[in-house]
């Protein structure tokens, strides 16, 4: 019954990662065209542009990740190959966050009222450095993602060998010295950028609430369009902010391995991993209507294709 789950779970997560492959490439395809077009690369469209790629290589490795570990089992556990995939899987998770994080930062800054020096003059100089940032968050990513590949596939084999096949107080003992190991690893990637997501995040609600409350005392009584927006940046902010944690607690798990393979809980960690990438480029999507013209535009002339030929 638990591989049955875990099979229908990494069913559902290979087609949430092919919504989000092509949520991703939609945003790559618009970012990189404004890009071309203006000559000059805006900090928002150099954003998107790193943090689009790197979803749509994180949940391509993900689908073959996928694939392997459900047709090809024997193959996928050997040392090398297991350590490959991983690796690669962690210096992509990685980067998705960083530039996640980096996206939540711009709009903080770009779209937050404060009055603070720090935060006037971070808002001046911050498209002059944000290539720079990007270059050393990916650089820190793959840093701090080689070292992983030293204990992963032994805590790996601590986790799946029986018990019968080794001594017990041994085992669980390097079990908690490799655990230890990857959960430091892990929190030294992911702790940063979590917590500059969620601090700009908060600020940046904070900030649209209170120009909310602004414009409901100063309403004439109709529908004010500015507010209707603000609101509507609340929601999207809120969103980001329950998928990157909600994200950010299945990975850990997982790089902790805190289930067995294929067990109930791995495959419900797969799933949310899958999902909130994917959730996370519909939101930007869907709240941009630059993003929303390439979809609209790709039916209009798909709509008119088939009428065109059942004419």
């Amino acid at each position: 019954m638990s591989d049955l789950f875990s099979a229908i779970c990494l069913i559902i997560a290979i087609i949430e990662s092919m919504m989000g492959l092509l949520g991703n490439a939609t945003i790559l395809a618009v970012s990189s065209t404004s890009c071309i077009r203006s000559k000059i690369s805006s900090s928002y469209d150099m954003i998107m542009i790193f943090l689009s790629l790197s979803r749509l290589f994180l949940q391509s490795w993900m689908m073959l990740d996928f694939f392997l570990s459900l047709f090809c089992e024997a193959s996928y556990y050997e040392e090398n190959l297991y350590v490959t995939f991983k690796t690669v899987f962690v210096f992509l998770n990685y980067s998705s966050l960083w530039f996640a994080a980096w996206l939540s930062v711009f709009y903080c800054i770009k779209v937050a009222s404060f009055t603070q020096s720090f935060f006037i003059w971070l808002k001046q100089r911050f498209s002059s450095f944000m290539p720079w940032m990007l270059i050393i968050s990916s650089l820190f990513s793959f840093v701090i993602s080689l070292p992983f590949s030293w204990d992963i596939y032994d805590v790996h084999n601590n986790l799946t060998t029986p018990l019968t096949m080794r001594n017990s107080s041994e085992r669980r003992g390097t079990m908690k010295t490799s655990l230890l190991i990857l959960i430091l690893l892990c929190n030294a990637g992911i702790a940063l950028p979590l917590i500059m997501f969620v601090v700009s995040s908060i600020l940046l609600i904070k900030s649209l609430w209170r120009h909310t409350r602004q414009m409901q005392n100063n309403a004439t009584g109709f529908r004010d369009p500015s507010q209707e927006a603000h609101i509507g940046a609340i929601k999207s902010v809120f969103s980001f902010l329950i998928l990157y944690i909600t994200n950010f607690i299945a990975l850990v798990l997982i790089l902790s391995d805190a289930f067995l393979p294929f067990s109930t809980g791995e495959a419900i960690c797969i799933v949310v991993m899958a999902a909130c990438p994917a959730g996370h480029s519909m939101v930007l999507i869907w709240s941009n209507p630059k993003f929303r013209e390439m979809p609209a535009r790709i039916l209009q002339h798909i709509n008119c294709h088939v009428r065109t030929r059942s004419m």
